[in-house]
C-alpha cells in the first residue's frame, strides 16, 4: 500500500509541478505527517525532489525529471476504460485504481499531447445520469457482488424482483456483462430462456455458486444491448388514446395545438392502459381521455377517489 503512496505522489508531482504537503495530503487523503516521511523517503531513494518554505513554497522535482514507472496494474487498466465515468468506476469499487491509472497515462504522455489532455479535463465533463433519477444514491449493495461474478465468470442464483406476477422470483444466471444506462446498472446473464436484462437495483438477495461458465460463442455485449433496446422501443407504443388538452396539455403532451386558443383533441400513442394511466394524470386538468374506455373509466375511479380523499 505504501509503495503505490509513494508511486502517487510522485506522479503527482511530475504531472502538477509544485504542490504542498497539505495539497499532496488531500489527494493522496492521509495526514500531512505521512507525507513528510513519504518526502523523506523517496529522496533517499534518490528521487531529485525538494521543497521550499514560504508563501511559493511546496514540493517539485527537479525541473526534467521524469519516472519511467507509468506501467498500469490489471485493476488500474480495467479503471482506465471507465475514464469517461468516473461514478461508475467508483461505485464498482474501482475509483482509486482509476485516479492513479489516470496520473499512469498523464505522465507517460509527451508534453504537447499532456497539456491537450489536462485542457480537456478542465473544459468537459461528463455527467451522465438525469436530473431526477436516483443515481446520487449509494450504489446498490449487490453491485460489487454481480461485478466480481460478470469478472470472474461465475453462475450466481438470483432472488428478483419485477414488475409483473409473481413479483418476486429465483433464478440460476450467468452473468454476461453490466451496462450502465441513464444512471442504472443493468444486469445481461443468460439463463435457460437464453440472455435477458435484470435492473441490478431490483435484486433482492444473491447467492454466488461455485460454478464457472462460458458465454455463449460470438455474443457481443454492445450488439445485444443495441438489440434489446430496439426491442424495447418496437414494444413501447402498442395502443393509442384519443384525448383533449388544453394549450398547455399540448405543449407537455408534444401535441400540435388547434390555433384556436381552446382545447385540442389528438391521438397519442400509448404504451399501455398501467403506463398511460401514470402518465395523463400528471397533466392533471389539462387533459381529458375520451377513448380506449377501460382508461378513461381507470382514470374517472381514480379521480373520485382523490376528490372523495381532499374533501373536509
Amino acid at each position: 500500500m505504501r509503495a503505490s503512496r509513494l508511486l502517487t505522489l510522485l506522479l503527482l508531482l511530475q504531472n502538477r509541478g509544485r504542490m504542498t504537503a497539505q495539497q499532496l495530503a488531500a489527494e493522496l487523503e492521509v495526514s500531512v505527517r505521512t507525507v513528510y516521511r513519504d518526502v523523506d523517503a523517496l529522496a533517499a531513494a534518490g528521487i531529485p525532489l525538494y521543497g521550499a518554505a514560504g508563501h511559493a513554497g511546496g514540493y517539485r522535482l527537479v525541473d526534467g525529471y521524469r519516472t519511467r514507472l507509468t506501467g498500469l496494474t490489471g485493476e488500474e487498466a480495467q479503471a482506465a476504460f471507465l475514464a469517461a465515468l468516473p461514478g461508475a468506476a467508483a461505485q464498482l469499487g474501482l475509483g482509486e485504481a482509476l485516479a492513479t491509472a489516470q496520473l499512469k497515462l498523464h505522465a507517460a504522455l509527451p508534453a504537447e499531447p499532456r497539456a491537450h489532455a489536462g485542457r480537456i479535463r478542465e473544459r468537459f465533463l461528463l455527467d451522465a445520469p438525469g436530473w431526477y433519477g436516483d443515481a446520487d444514491r449509494a450504489p446498490h449493495p449487490h453491485l460489487g457482488e454481480v461485478a466480481g461474478a460478470v469478472w470472474e465468470r461465475r453462475a450466481l442464483l438470483l432472488r428478483y424482483r419485477r414488475w409483473r406476477a409473481p413479483e418476486e422470483i429465483e433464478r440460476r444466471v450467468e452473468p454476461y456483462g453490466l451496462v450502465l444506462k441513464a444512471g442504472r446498472w443493468y444486469l445481461v446473464a443468460g439463463g435457460a430462456a437464453g440472455p435477458r436484462t435484470y435492473r441490478v437495483d431490483q435484486i433482492l438477495s444473491l447467492r454466488r455458486l461455485d460454478e464457472e461458465f462460458t458465454a455463449p460463442d460470438g455474443f457481443d455485449l454492445p450488439a445485444h444491448w443495441r438489440a434489446h433496446l430496439a426491442d424495447f422501443r418496437a414494444r413501447l407504443h402498442t395502443g393509442e388514446a384519443l384525448v383533449r388538452v388544453t394549450a398547455e396539455g399540448a405543449r407537455r403532451l408534444g401535441v400540435i395545438p388547434s390555433g384556436e386558443g381552446g382545447w385540442t383533441q389528438a391521438r397519442v400513442p400509448i404504451e399501455s392502459v398501467e403506463h398511460a394511466h401514470g402518465e395523463f394524470l400528471r397533466l392533471g386538468a389539462e387533459i381529458e381521455v375520451l377513448s380506449p374506455p377501460e382508461l378513461r373509466d381507470r382514470i374517472a375511479a381514480t379521480v373520485r377517489t382523490l376528490a372523495a380523499r381532499y374533501q373536509d
